[in-house]
């Protein structure tokens, strides 16, 4: 195929692609981010994009195999690296989960939801103490995440410094009364634990994993 024909047949399985997503026929889009993988398989944003669609469509073995070969052809996406932490984190693969928003960070400290990803996974991994000053960061780049502090909440309770949960419940307030009221319901629910690290919170972790998904 020459440059011109390959041009062409980019050009229209971009147009297909775009249809589908407009009609929201993701089976249909995978189909042609495939196709246009087949022609470039060092297209960034195809490869990216299909990596989403299979996500979404509950591949999550096909996407994790979409992002790890995307920060093989491009390690310094940040994008890339936190997708690929999400991915692992729904999947419960937590090491390369931690590992992965930890170089999605490295690339862009900025990146405020691959702080807020890797605070899940510390408080997964029972890490309180380190999850409290990542989730800080992530609160100090996003000022006004009700997801950020409803967690620095939970797992301050579950340190036994109830003083620092209520000051975090005290900061929702002031802007989310909403989560304020579930962050006071929930630690009036769980118990906390004074050993420190170490202690699992795997059920506050799931309250907001939402968060991280909204932010992808």
């Amino acid at each position: 195929m020459s440059a011109i024909d390959r041009f062409f047949a980019r050009w229209w399985i971009n147009q297909r692609a775009n249809v589908a997503m407009l009609l929201k026929r993701s089976q249909a889009a995978i189909r042609c981010y495939r196709e246009l993988l087949a022609l470039n398989p060092d297209d960034e944003v195809a490869r990216s994009t299909l990596g989403n669609l299979l996500m979404e469509a509950g591949d999550a073995a096909g996407a994790t195999d979409a992002f790890v070969r995307l920060v093989e052809i491009n390690p310094a996406n940040a994008e890339a690296w936190f997708n690929l932490g999400y991915i692992y984190e729904q999947r419960d693969i937590l090491a390369d989960a931690e590992r992965s928003f930890r170089r999605a960070i490295e690339l862009r400290p900025s990146i405020d939801r691959a702080w807020y990803g890797l605070g899940l996974v510390l408080i997964r991994l029972g890490r309180l103490r380190e999850a409290v000053e990542v989730l800080k960061k992530n609160i100090e780049l996003q000022p006004f995440s009700p997801y950020g502090y409803y967690q620095l909440g939970m797992t301050y309770h579950h340190l036994g410094e109830s003083g620092e949960a209520w000051r975090m419940h005290e900061k929702l307030t002031g802007f989310e009364p909403r989560y304020a009221a579930t962050l006071k319901r929930d630690m009036g629910a769980t118990a906390s634990y004074k050993a420190g690290d170490g202690v699992s919170s795997t059920r506050s972790a799931d309250h907001s994993r939402e968060a991280i998904a909204s932010a992808r």
